[in-house]
This record gives C-alpha cells, sequence and structure tokens, in this order.
C-alpha cells in the first residue's frame, strides 16, 4: 500500500462522520437508515435475517433499496419485517450511452429532491455534488478513459435517500450493505445530511479493485464510523492493507440455528447417500470441479445423487455441458433458487454437503458461506476448502472435511469415504451442529452488530 493510500486513515474527510443536526438543536435518537442495492434478495438471506433479529433486538430501521429484489420467490422471513421500504426511482442503464444523454432520461425524477437539498444546504450539497465528479475524473480506467459515470448517477440516488433522511429526524444513522456502490451512495447520504455511516464489507467488494479503484476503498474506512466484515480473513485483509485503522470488526453473519435444526438420522433412510450443493453458478463456488469429482466416482462404481441448486450464473451452461459430456445426467440434477424453507427441506433429504470453494481468475471470493454454515447446523457432513474465511467455521477431520481448491481428485476421495462410511457421516455432522451453535447462532453475531449500533448513536447523540 502506498503512503498516500495509508494516510487516508489518518486525514478526516468532509463527510457526516461529526452527526450535525439538520434544523436547529434536533437530536436524531435512535433509528437507523439501512442502503440496500437490491431487496429482498434469494441469495442475500443472511442481510433479510439480520435485519429482523435487529429489530427483534428493538433496534428502529428504515430501509432504501436502490432496487426491487426477487419478487416472485421471497423467504418467510421477509413478511415479519416491519421497518419501512423506500424504492428508489428506475433508472435507465449507463452503458452505451453519455452522461448528458443519461441525465436527460432520468433527472427528472430525482430533480425535486436534489433542489430541496440544495435550498436546505447549499454549501454542503455544492461541495458532495464536487467531490462526485472528482471521483468521476480520478477513478477512470486511465488518463484517456471517459469519465466513470457510475459515481454522479450514485450521487443522484444518493440524494433521493438524503432528501427522505433530511424530512426525518429520527434517523441519527446510516449503513451500506456491500463497499462498493451501496456504500458510495451511504457516503454521499451521510455528506449530503451531516448524519455518520457505517457498511459491511463482504467478499468480492473488498477483493476486487475494480469495486473499489485507487484509494476509493481507504477512503470509505476512514470516513465511517465503524466498519464490519463477515470474516476474520477479511478484517485481517483489511487491516494489513490499512494498518493504522481500528474501526473494522469481525461479525459473522450467523443463523438461527433452531431452525436449522437436524432431522434424526434414521429418516434418511435412502439407499444411494444424498449430495447436496448450493450456490449461484458461478466460478467461485467451484462447481465445475464438483462435477469432475464426481464423473472420477462414477467411474469407480460409486453410487450417488447430486443435486445442485442455486440462481444461473455465467457457468450455468457449461456445467450443463460438462455433466451432459461425462454422462451423469441420471446422477446429477440442476435446480434454480428456492426459499429458506424449501432449502430446509433439501438439507432434511441429504446426507452429504460439498462446496469446493475457489479464488476465481478476478479475485472474486466466498467469505464463510451461509449455505455451508446452514449444512452444518442440520447435521449434514460438509465437504469445503480452505478458502478465506472458511477455516474460521470448519476444522478438518473435526467437524467436516476441507480439501484443496481445484482438486477434483482429493474432492472425490473426500466423496468416496463420506459415502462409504455412514458413521464417520453422523459423527461429522453431530459435531459440525455443535460448532455453529457454538460460533454462528445469530442472536450472538446480531448482538455485536446492535452494540456496534447502539454506541454510533450515542456519539451522535453527545455530539448532536
Amino acid at each position: 500500500m502506498s503512503a498516500n493510500t495509508a494516510a487516508q486513515c489518518l486525514i478526516p474527510e468532509q463527510s457526516g462522520n461529526p452527526a450535525l443536526p439538520m434544523t436547529g438543536g434536533t437530536t436524531r435518537p435512535g433509528e437507523i437508515a439501512y442502503v440496500l442495492m437490491g431487496f429482498p434478495r434469494l441469495s442475500e438471506t443472511f442481510i433479510t435475517h439480520e435485519i429482523y433479529l435487529l429489530e427483534k433486538l428493538g433496534l428502529k430501521l428504515r430501509l432504501f433499496a436502490v432496487k426491487h429484489g426477487d419478487m416472485e420467490q421471497v423467504h418467510d422471513v421477509v413478511a415479519r419485517i416491519h421497518a419501512p421500504l423506500v424504492y428508489l426511482p428506475t433508472v435507465t442503464s449507463l452503458s452505451g450511452t453519455n452522461l448528458v444523454s443519461w441525465l436527460s432520461r432520468n433527472l427528472r425524477q430525482y430533480a425535486d429532491a436534489h433542489w430541496n437539498l440544495f435550498k436546505a444546504h447549499p454549501f454542503r450539497y455544492l461541495r458532495t455534488l464536487s467531490n462526485a465528479m472528482v471521483m468521476a475524473v480520478k477513478y477512470r480506467k486511465s488518463w484517456k478513459a471517459p469519465l466513470r459515470k457510475v459515481f454522479v448517477k450514485e450521487f443522484l440516488q444518493a440524494g433521493y435517500i438524503a432528501k427522505q433522511v433530511h424530512a426525518l429526524p429520527s434517523i441519527s444513522h446510516l449503513h451500506g450493505h456491500f463497499c462498493h456502490g451501496a456504500t458510495t451512495i451511504t457516503w454521499f447520504v451521510s455528506r449530503l445530511t451531516g448524519i455518520p455511516f457505517s457498511f459491511t464489507a463482504h467478499a468480492k467488494d473488498i477483493y476486487q479493485v475494480d469495486q473499489n479503484p485507487g484509494n476509493l476503498l481507504a477512503r470509505k474506512v476512514n470516513a465511517a464510523r465503524f466498519v464490519t466484515t463477515c470474516t476474520g480473513a477479511n478484517a485481517a485483509h483489511l487491516a494489513d492493507r490499512f494498518p493504522n485503522c481500528t474501526h473494522v470488526h469481525t461479525v459473522y453473519h450467523g443463523l438461527d440455528t433452531a431452525y436449522f435444526a437436524p432431522l434424526h438420522q434414521e429418516l434418511k433412510g435412502e439407499a444411494v447417500p444424498r449430495i447436496l450443493a448450493v450456490g449461484r453458478f458461478v466460478e467461485k463456488k467451484g462447481f465445475a470441479d464438483l462435477v469432475d469429482a464426481c464423473a472420477l466416482l462414477k467411474a469407480a462404481g460409486i453410487q450417488f445423487h447430486l443435486t445442485i441448486i442455486g440462481e444461473k450464473g455465467d457457468q450455468y451452461d457449461a456445467i450443463k455441458i460438462q455433466i451432459k459430456r461425462q454422462g451423469l445426467a441420471n446422477s446429477i440434477r440442476l435446480h434454480e433458487p428456492v426459499t429458506h424453507e424449501e432449502l430446509r427441506r433439501e438439507y432434511h433429504r441429504s446426507e452429504i454437503f460439498a462446496l469446493p470453494c475457489l479464488v476465481a481468475a478476478d479475485g472474486d471470493r466466498d467469505g464463510i458461506p451461509n449455505v455451508l454454515a446452514e449444512a452444518m447446523a442440520t447435521g449434514l457432513a460438509v465437504i469445503t476448502t480452505g478458502v478465506s474465511g472458511i477455516p474460521e467455521l470448519v476444522r478438518d477431520g473435526v467437524d467436516g472435511l476441507m480439501v484443496p481448491e481445484r482438486n477434483p481428485e482429493a474432492l472425490a476421495a473426500a466423496l468416496k469415504q463420506l459415502l462409504q462410511d455412514q458413521p464417520l457421516r453422523h459423527r461429522l455432522g453431530r459435531a459440525a451442529r455443535e460448532r455453529v451453535c457454538d460460533v454462528f447462532d445469530s442472536h450472538e453475531t446480531t448482538m455485536q452488530l446492535k452494540s456496534l449500533f447502539v454506541d454510533a448513536m450515542s456519539i451522535a447523540e453527545v455530539r448532536a
């Protein structure tokens, strides 16, 4: 890391870090505005569950979503969330258009909010607008490249949220999920309102340079009241990049261990053991290696059924072709994503959970996949890899089996061992359940997050 980048953690940003009231003498005692790129999303159940549990613990939240989420299939916990939800006006794609044309199509539905913000705090508004324009120039891919238009779009969207927040004196803190677009918007809202913000950094949004070009991530970390991330590995990575920052906290997503409880083993009486894998069909999930491992099992005469459940990503068609080419159509089933309730039934029908995660060519990776913790909580024997934060949950030979990434042979050997050794499956499954209850129970992890929010809002009330 360069000296200039490191220094960003020491130089305060002109943002909402000091909690300034929007009206004279008004304090903001206790609502949190959550800024999300989409809501609800089947693949982001950890966010939905986090919101629900924070409400149960007494915090008041308001949700602002840039886009609509997965509306056809919705987890049942969504219906139990009481937080008001505001969707931003839909904008057209930035790709293949110049900024002036894009603004002509989209500015009208945001103009009223921005005009009101300008009238209320002209200097603050112009400072934030100037910062967004500087970012559009500074973070271009090269000095010859056109403006990075996304920052103008995110400023426009931030203004819509900031106008809503301006009218709600109860909001005393802002929080963004994922440290690229959602947190950029949250940061702009903070600058426009003077309300402090925090954010949760997850996986690829930390590691992929194009998600936060140049020193942008350092600036966000420095400007935030606090930062949470979902694995110790992520926290260590951030500490290595920004050694002078002390407000980064590891908070596991956690899950409801009572909801994901095991069935009695005797209820699983099928002759051919079922293997389950869950995740989006993208490179980092390692499904191509899993299919190759299954081909080795078939060649060895070992019977199995594998179901892979997930959203269609850029690897989906290639995986289908791979399954057909290797003659595995009768042994492997691909299934579209399902709700939590349906997924729990799949865990209960299965005996082995396999997720051979890897670091993708572009740096993308998982943190600790929630589906891995869910499978362990339901008592499944798991096989996975030591990528990112996974070793913080799974201990090889104790509560699961670990194999090297990108190694179908080792994966096939581990699958063969579990397929042929039922007592080992049951032992590892019981230990896996105990492990999740010890370190990944959402009631404990959400209490940690609540404490961070309460401390941040207490500071805001004192300064206001």
